[in-house]
């Protein structure tokens, strides 16, 4: 049987945060199962950095569908964790049964990959505090709420969790992560 991973995201994430990860993890020989709010074609975003902005700019990105919603998930069935970033965790974090999946990750100490704006859930989950982690440099403050030590890496590894700012860090993170994954659940 196929190891199976849970990518958690929604509408407004960033495009190349959830297909690196997606088809890496393929790559890989593992199962990638996308979770949503609802199951439902997704509406991803582009972020770019343009010359005069003070921050990322944002356009519309790929369309994908969802495998399965939330609240149909059994996190049980996976063997790791990718929390993805964008505007999407802004309000996924609100999500009863996105903060359950994610708690189950880490109190069963399973592999978990966040980038970006990823630390938003599991800081409202209550699992990052006592931890390193990286996430786009703006939510430092966030990352310190939650009772965690910000970390301005490209990929930072506490335990079997590996954190990381943006896509510019996806090689270094998923190469930590998939090291992780090598060792802790290979993929069958």
């Amino acid at each position: 049987m196929t190891s199976k991973i849970l990518l958690v995201t929604g509408d407004a994430a960033e495009s190349l945060e959830v297909f690196y990860p997606y088809q890496r993890l393929r790559e890989e020989g593992y199962q990638v199962d996308i979770a949503a709010p609802t199951k439902k074609r997704l509406q991803f975003v582009v972020h770019d950095f343009a010359d005069g902005y003070d921050t990322y700019t944002e356009k519309p990105g790929y369309t994908w569908p969802a495998d399965l919603a939330f609240a149909d998930v059994d996190p049980a069935d996976y063997v790791a964790l990718v929390i993805p970033g964008g505007r999407a965790p802004e309000y996924l974090r609100n999500d009863p049964d996105v903060q359950r999946i994610v708690r189950h990750f880490f109190a069963d100490d399973k592999p978990v990959a966040q980038i970006c704006h990823g630390p938003l859930i599991s800081a409202a989950a209550g699992v990052l505090s006592g931890r390193r982690s990286s996430a786009y440099p703006a939510l430092a403050p966030d990352v310190k709420a939650a009772g965690a030590e910000f970390v301005d890496g490209e990929a930072i590894v506490d335990g079997t969790v590996v954190s990381a700012r943006a896509w510019p860090d996806h090689p270094a993170w998923l190469r930590a992560f998939i090291e992780i994954l090598r060792t802790k659940a290979p993929a069958a």
